[in-house]
């Protein structure tokens, strides 16, 4: 049986403010069209085509827009930690990460009337101490890393980097969904000019390259983890490319949709 996962990360304002650095009306606008154009077209596919999602939500964006995170929850949706303001967690000091993932839990929590179980960095990449301070925090995945594809794994803590060798740490009690560029909307799509991403590809290259990835997925009985932007995948051909995709998943016996929460909670039970 191959498990697939639609996650989705809903940056907003947040990603332009913090991670792009760019506060001028029109890259603000181009945020605010991920909440008011992209969110709806995505929501009504995914209800049409009877499919529950993750959506990793910054703080910031949770409280700019509190009915259309909410909404998530109440329709069946998942909502996960993604920083306060999209902020990435390399060079923040333990204590500085630690209050602002408790922060971050609370917040969406309040919000949504639903403590948050699973977690992806904003920056995909972790400090030093990210994973122990999610296995502290009670938080029971992570989806940042690409040590694997299809498999997920439980990520390590205490890793050393010297120059002699890499040392690994231990495992944690944090699942990892690992991630990859090439199950990413932003590379294919997002055009930006800091830093540079021609982006703009096809839609019908993007759903053949995705649509390999899943095949090698299935045929390995694996879990398909795709991410997507609502400013980026909320076009209305990207949608319904999208759409297609999901069509050609659920056109396969062997194939079951899931939040990555209710996948980490199967997972670690049969462990």
């Amino acid at each position: 049986m191959t498990t697939a996962i639609l996650s989705f990360d809903f940056d907003a304002l947040a990603i332009w403010m913090s991670t792009f650095k760019q506060v001028t009306p029109t890259p603000l606008s181009r945020g605010e069209y991920g909440a008011t154009v992209g969110m709806p077209r995505i929501l009504e596919m995914l209800d049409r085509r009877g499919v529950k999602a993750t959506f990793f939500v910054p703080a910031h964006t949770a409280r700019t827009f509190p009915q259309l995170t909410r909404r998530l929850v109440d329709t069946g949706h998942e909502v996960g930690v993604h920083g306060l303001i999209h902020e990435t967690p390399v060079g923040l000091s333990l204590d500085e990460e630690r209050s602002a993932l408790h922060e971050s839990i609370a917040i969406l929590a309040d919000i949504t009337g639903k403590r948050p179980v699973g977690y992806r960095s904003p920056a995909w990449d972790l400090s030093e101490n990210t994973i122990a301070l999610l296995e502290e925090a009670g938080l029971i995945y992570d989806s940042s890393l690409m040590a694997g594809d299809f498999k997920p794994f439980f990520a390590r803590k205490g890793d050393v980097m010297s120059a002699e060798m890499f040392q690994f740490g231990t495992d944690s009690d944090v699942l990892e969904f690992p991630v990859a560029w090439e199950l990413d909307d932003f590379p294919y799509f997002q055009f930006v000019t800091k830093p540079i991403n021609q982006g703009l590809r096809l839609t019908e290259d993007v759903l053949s390259l995705w649509k390999g990835e899943f095949d090698t997925a299935n045929e390995e009985e694996g879990v398909f983890t795709l991410t997507n932007h609502p400013e980026i995948i909320g076009r209305g051909p990207r949608v319904k490319m999208l759409e297609q995709l999901i069509a050609y998943m659920q056109s396969k016996s062997d194939v079951k949709f899931m939040t990555m929460g209710e996948a980490a909670l199967e997972i670690r039970h049969s462990a």
